[in-house]
């Protein structure tokens, strides 16, 4: 049977649920009031923001929350879509146990500032919809999996090149591919990479890889589907928000289902979510680079989940086998690969990845 978590931090997956995840923080009665008002006048600041730049001429939308002076930069690399607005709820968890309501006992309160962007030609539209929804900002440019990858690193260099405070990593799904590769392009300014929900190696067991890799790698078939959802682009944000919530389930936070209404019911950022795709499994039909993961493996970490597709606890277990010291956790708590999509599932992922954070920041 495998085993729960193989980390410093074990057992994570099971105090996390319980402690993090649900506040338990003891403060005694005479600062209780202060943390009130600590809660109060930091309640602003631990809101995610969105914000355009420009990267090696490409416009990039960032969604971040800043504090001032920071100890550390967290730096969130999406899975495919690269929307960043899926990890609204994700990041905020994650910022206000870093950067703090209120102290945890015991612990060292961490300023940090926390970012997640999106991918070239993954946001929103503002041109219209109607007779302009083929329209995008990259003129109709479809970008692969190394030109994200190309992107993450010249946005690394531009927004942290001049500085000394240390960078953590943490990604999602092919996400994970991207920041490993990061890693590698900047070995000295990346104190830690986190991988959550990995996709670093296609999984010739799943049928839906599978259907997804048929309808990615067909031109005609990757076009008329992106076509079939621009469509529904095109209807009322209120009509459109229904049909989401109803298709992809109550549970999904406010954030998701706008991220899908405003953003994914778009014909080209739908044909640039196929041709990353179609892209992903060229590349990922190789096997993962053990050897610089060997090379970097105390400062990486992992999360997989019991039933997932894209990171199937197969990669668990070679992972384990080819890299002994990378930090190894299951999430054994219900929640899916697109953890992302709820607010439960946000909140005990930040959890997760607070407390490996935490492990390397803080003493022993």
């Amino acid at each position: 049977m495998l085993p729960l978590t193989r980390s410093p931090v074990a057992p994570i997956s099971r105090f996390l649920c319980k402690s993090i995840n649900n506040n338990s923080v003891r403060v005694s009665k005479s600062t209780s009031g202060e943390m009130a008002a600590e809660r109060s006048r930091s309640i602003e600041q631990s809101r995610a923001s969105l914000r355009l730049c420009n990267v090696s001429s490409f416009t990039t939308e960032l969604l971040e929350l800043r504090s001032e002076n920071p100890l550390l930069h967290v730096v969130v690399i999406p899975g495919n879509p690269g929307v960043a607005l899926f990890y609204k709820e994700f990041v905020e968890a994650m910022y206000e146990r870093l950067g703090g309501r209120a102290s945890v006992t015991g612990r060292k309160r961490v300023l940090c500032y926390i970012l997640v962007f999106s991918g070239r030609a993954h946001f929103r539209n503002e041109e219209g919809i109607g007779l302009y929804f083929l329209q995008n900002w990259e003129k109709g440019r479809l970008f692969s999996l190394q030109d994200q990858i190309d992107h993450k690193v010249s946005f690394i260099n531009q927004e942290f090149g001049d500085t000394e405070v240390p960078l953590y990593l943490v990604s999602h799904s092919i996400g994970s591919y991207i920041s490993l590769e990061v890693f590698r392009r900047f070995p000295e300014k990346v104190k830690y990479c986190i991988g959550l929900y990995p996709f670093l190696s296609l999984n010739k067991k799943s049928s839906k890889q599978i259907i997804i890799g048929k309808i990615a790698g067909s031109g005609i078939l990757s076009k008329l589907l992106s076509l079939v959802l621009a469509m529904f682009g095109i209807l009322p944000m209120w009509a459109s928000s229904f049909l989401v919530r109803t298709s992809m389930g109550k549970s999904w936070s406010t954030s998701a289902i706008e991220a899908v209404c405003n953003y994914l019911l778009q014909y080209h950022v739908m044909r640039n979510v196929f041709h990353m795709a179609m892209t992903e499994f060229q590349k990922l039909a190789e096997a993962p680079d053990w050897m610089f993961m060997r090379g970097k493996q105390e400062k990486i970490a992992f999360l997989f989940g019991s039933d997932d597709h894209w990171g199937p606890l197969s990669m668990f277990e070679e992972i384990s086998k080819e890299v002994s010291d990378v930090s190894l956790s299951i999430e054994n708590e219900g929640h899916t690969h697109g953890f992302c999509c709820t607010k439960a599932g946000s909140e005990w992922v930040a959890g997760h990845v607070v407390s490996l954070i935490e492990h390397q920041i803080l003493p022993q």
